[in-house]
């Protein structure tokens, strides 16, 4: 259909060195020589060449080489999947390029030659920088590796983030208070926190059925997420989206455009493509069409994502959002005495409350369109 213009790109690689225990992403573990690598990557050469002789990529803001594990592939690998997004794009220093690493598989001479490509902002996979966490995790890294590697990073990158996980069994408060400190000090310049979620599936959800591993409990999390936010903000973080904080100029322009209605483009195994125009948004992921929404529908789920961000709706967008959605104002009032939205300065913003219950807030927005 004709589409509005894609302004982010999702580039996702499948293969890690390992299989984590609560992973349900699209990966697999590959011996670093593996062919499937080599010819993965050459096919994904070719999608973004097909992509470019298209015109898909002119109007591209900001890119993300997620996985998996990008850096498993390895520079070699790397460079030429760089080379052809630069051939392909304006790949200049205004586009904001992510690429996720893990601590692992990052050298000195990948953080310098992917800098020297293009990739000017980078994530590393940390979890915790507690050993004995990191095991349970099935990590392959330590946390000396962990905190070298950011370092490592920090040569060529003033941008870089880190994640961490809460709530995993045997964690206690003061392991993952410890872990966020460590991210503060190294100085890095975003950081996401995300409660663990067993998935369906995984080692980890047979370990809990087998009653080998502990159910993760919703009020600890809670309480090292609350943490979290008080470390991140005493140490002069942001919040600006559910699971990320940055310090002011560093939020991730790619994460919020998730967030924001933009069209994005996803290449890769399992890698998701959203394409809009004023009639009709659709998601597709491996040829099918997964989400397939109307005008009213699209306005929903505009007001419900923009509540994942700390700065949530104006007043005038829950008023124009009316026009389609009669209900919406006294929804956002109801929200408000719910306590899980605050309107303050003309915004509708989640609260505490409202980021701990993001399932119940968000469902309710978009009960407003089913």
């Amino acid at each position: 259909m004709p589409h509005d213009p894609y302004k982010a790109l999702y580039v996702h690689i499948p293969f890690c060195v390992k299989r984590c225990g609560y992973c349900d992403f699209c990966t697999s573990a590959v011996e670093r020589d593996s062919p499937v690598m080599d010819e993965y990557v050459e096919d994904l050469v070719m999608q973004i060449r097909r992509q470019s002789k298209a015109g898909e990529l002119g109007a591209i803001e900001t890119v993300y080489l997620g996985g998996g594990t990008p850096s498993h592939l390895g520079i070699s690998r790397l460079s030429s999947l760089l080379y052809a997004l630069s051939l392909s794009m304006h790949l200049t220093p205004e586009v904001e390029c992510t690429m996720e690493a893990n601590p692992e598989s990052l050298t000195d001479r990948m953080v310098r030659d992917i800098w020297a490509m293009g990739v000017n902002r980078l994530s590393i996979g940390v979890q915790s920088f507690d050993d004995a966490v990191l095991a349970t995790l099935g990590r392959a890294h330590s946390a000396a590796e962990a905190v070298a590697a950011v370092r490592m990073a920090q040569e060529r990158f003033e941008n870089v983030s880190v994640d961490l996980m809460a709530g995993i069994p045997g964690q206690t408060a003061d392991s993952f208070a410890e872990s966020v400190r460590t991210a503060i000090d190294l100085g890095v310049k975003h950081i996401s926190v995300y409660p663990l979620t067993i998935e369906a599936g995984t080692p980890f959800d047979r370990a809990i059925a087998r009653g080998l591993m502990e159910e993760p409990d919703d009020d600890a999390e809670a309480e090292m997420m609350e943490a979290a936010e008080a470390l991140l903000v005493a140490a002069g973080f942001q919040r600006y989206e559910v699971a990320s904080y940055a310090l002011p100029g560093f939020d991730s322009r790619h994460n919020s455009a998730y967030w924001s209605g933009v069209p994005y483009l996803g290449l890769g195994r399992s890698a998701t493509t959203m394409t809009q125009n004023a009639e009709r948004r659709m998601r597709v992921c491996d040829g099918e069409v997964v989400d397939d929404l109307d005008p009213r529908q699209m306005r929903a789920e505009d007001l419900m994502l923009a509540m994942r961000m700390a700065r949530g709706v104006s007043e005038e967008q829950v008023q124009d959002a009316a026009e389609l959605l009669p209900e919406a104002p006294a929804l956002f009032d109801s929200l408000c005495e719910l306590g899980l939205v605050k309107q303050e300065h003309g915004r509708f913003k989640p609260t505490e409350l409202g980021w701990l219950c993001g399932n119940e807030l968000y469902g309710r927005i978009l009960d407003l369109a089913p």
